[in-house]
């Protein structure tokens, strides 16, 4: 018994072998159907499940990658590149809440695998892009229905105006200075409460000070100052072990995820859904 489950094992890893290789040369139907076998002969194996959800989203066919990945993450909860294309998958076919899920559990299990790797660089991308639609779509349906709840007020009031008007005769000035004030007051409290989604400039603390840029991942160093963690282990490997402000000795080991800071800039974001604009 033993002996069959080895030599099915065995099988399965040379079709995923040959899987690879097709896929490789671009002969997606063949990959598919060398996956689809290790499948058969391994059906717990997540990477052949996330490796044929790869081929079906080559040929953009979203539900078969949902398909695929929704079985890979059952199988192992870890598998980055399971929740990745699961989240792709999920926002191609309009399942935002769900799909943007998907890929923040992609990105804490990426960063925690490798920080500084290309595939976290793509996932948080992907999902800046996938975040920036989320708050335009929502910003575009505020702004129509504050819009048309200022035009109703409006009218609402300058109705008010014509009824006061022919109920008190003789103070049509008073009551037309009260309407005016009233509708400048209207305009004021609608512009405060556009603001919300007026993008402007994001405040320095919550940047990176190499990169400029929002941080994503921000870590301190004994210095007390703040890096984009992929950021500064890139200029530690690369650079030199050494604090690149205070020229201070540094090693990966003594950097500590900044917490505070990580939900300051999660709190912005939230409330500024703008600020995931990738330019």
């Amino acid at each position: 018994m033993v002996k069959g489950v080895n030599t099915a094992a065995m099988q399965a890893e040379q079709l995923k072998l040959d899987g690879n290789l097709y896929f490789k040369k671009n002969k997606l139907g063949a990959a598919i159907e060398a996956y689809t076998e290790a499948i058969t002969l391994c059906p717990s194996v997540a990477i052949y499940w996330t490796n044929r959800a790869l081929c079906h989203l080559k040929r953009n066919d979203w539900a078969r990658v949902e398909e695929d990945c929704q079985k890979a993450v059952q199988l192992d909860r870890n598998s980055v590149k399971g929740h990745y294309m699961l989240g792709l998958a999920l926002i191609r076919r309009e399942k935002y809440a769900e799909g943007i899920k998907a890929l923040e559990r992609s990105l804490d299990l990426g960063r925690g695998a490798n920080p500084n790797s290309y595939m976290v660089e793509e996932i948080w991308q992907e999902l800046a892009r996938a975040k920036y639609q989320e708050w335009e779509h929502d910003s575009t349906k505020r702004s129509w229905d504050l819009q048309n709840l200022k035009e109703s007020c409006e009218i609402a009031l300058k109705e008010k105006h014509l009824c006061d008007v022919t109920q008190m005769e003789g103070f049509t000035d008073e009551v037309t200075d009260s309407t005016s004030e009233q509708l400048e007051a209207l305009k004021l409290v609608f512009s405060k409460v556009a603001e919300v989604d007026t993008p402007m400039e994001i405040p320095d603390y919550l940047c990176c000070k190499i990169t400029l840029d929002i941080f994503r991942d921000p870590v301190i160093a004994p210095s007390g100052f703040t890096y984009e963690r992929a950021v500064i282990l890139d200029h530690l490997e690369k650079v030199g072990k050494f604090d690149p402000i205070t020229r201070e000795t540094l090693h990966p080991s003594q950097l500590v995820q900044n917490l505070a800071l990580k939900e300051a800039v999660q709190a912005f974001l939230e409330k500024h859904g703008w600020a995931y604009r990738m330019d």
